[in-house]
């Protein structure tokens, strides 16, 4: 007699995740923010209230995330990254800061910007609190080289704010000008907090490349998907204003798409929309059908998924490990989600 023989049921693979991620440094993280809650502190009340409803707003900690798991691929088993992981945590919050006082942003992660709640005066200098914060952690680090590369990220990040700010508004921004603003306002702190897990761990010029690598193409998918989902997705998935870069007058590449492929009249659209002139709910819902109509969101998306394969691509270096698995998963969650 025969066994009957059960077909295996192949459903489709699950989407990808930042739970071997979080797993991965979850440890080390509890030591991050405890660094972070204590350096936040100031005999000012006002600064560790306006700091705290920022960094503990839900945010992904993506960026001291990549210093902890760079430092799980080389096998570093030391804690010098810990503060270092929180320095970075600081100069992203402190560029949030300072963004939404830019942007007049009024929400992000679904709660009111901190420029709403404690006013633009409070929320600036704060945000240079925390940046002195940050300086001081590297100090203490003790590391020229850490410095150096921090540093460097933190002057790169303001020179793309200002270039993002010259470009608002400007119609004729293209696509490789594009890519080199969010290269300088998003990849750079995504580079420096890889690449520093090199540094600490006392390994060669390769392997700070490597992580360099990583974290700088994953920092530009990371920022087209946010750009594609501002077209793309509800405020309740992402948790700020959809539509706000529309509203900003913000050349982000799903605009940069459809005003290339468009008609006279839709570039005409276009035109009035980046000047400001056409931003109400009736002008979103149009530029989001303009924008489906030429596949501006889906090729975003392509291009992101492109950077994200080079990031995972960067990582062939190190050995197979529980630690590389989860840096290229985290990889291709970037571009896969929705919020």
């Amino acid at each position: 007699m025969s066994a009957d023989v059960i077909p295996l049921k192949r459903g489709p693979a699950p989407a990808p995740s930042l739970a071997p991620i979080l797993s991965l440094t979850a440890t080390a993280m509890n030591s991050v923010n405890q660094v972070i809650l204590d350096r936040m502190q100031s005999e000012i009340p006002l600064i560790p209230a306006l700091a705290g409803h920022l960094i503990s707003g839900g945010g992904k900690r993506m960026r001291p995330m990549l210093t902890l798991a760079g430092a799980e691929v080389l096998g570093y088993n030391g804690t010098r990254h810990h503060k270092l992981a929180a320095a970075v945590e600081f100069i992203h919050t402190a560029t949030l800061l300072h963004d939404d006082v830019v942007d007049g942003s009024e929400t992000r992660r679904g709660k009111q910007t901190a420029n709403i709640v404690f006013g633009n005066p409070a929320t600036v200098l704060v945000g240079d609190f925390l940046f002195s914060r940050a300086f001081e952690l590297m100090v203490e680090d003790g590391s020229l080289k850490v410095l150096k590369i921090l540093s460097g990220a933190s002057a790169i990040i303001a020179q793309g704010e200002v270039d993002q700010l010259v470009s608002q508004r400007r119609i004729e921004t293209s696509e490789e000008r594009y890519l080199h603003i969010i290269g300088d306002k998003t990849a750079a702190l995504f580079a420096a907090a890889s690449r520093i897990a090199a540094v600490v761990a006392e390994r060669g010029e390769e392997e700070e490349r490597a992580l360099d690598d990583y974290g700088r193409n994953l920092g530009i998918a990371f920022q087209l998907v946010d750009d594609a989902l501002d077209y793309d997705s509800s405020a309740a998935e992402m948790g700020k204003d959809r539509g706000d870069d529309f509203r900003e007058g913000k050349m982000t590449l799903p605009v940069i798409l459809a005003y290339a492929r468009g008609s006279e009249e839709e570039r005409r659209f276009w035109r009035d929309a980046v000047a400001g002139f056409t931003n109400s709910d009736e002008d979103l819902a149009h530029a989001v059908e303009l924008i489906g109509r030429h596949n501006a969101v889906e090729d975003t998306r392509e291009r992101a998924r492109h950077f994200a394969r080079r990031a995972c691509d960067a990582l062939s270096i190190f050995p197979d490990s529980k630690a590389r698995s989860a840096m290229i998963e985290a990889a291709q969650f970037a571009v896969s989600r929705g919020y």
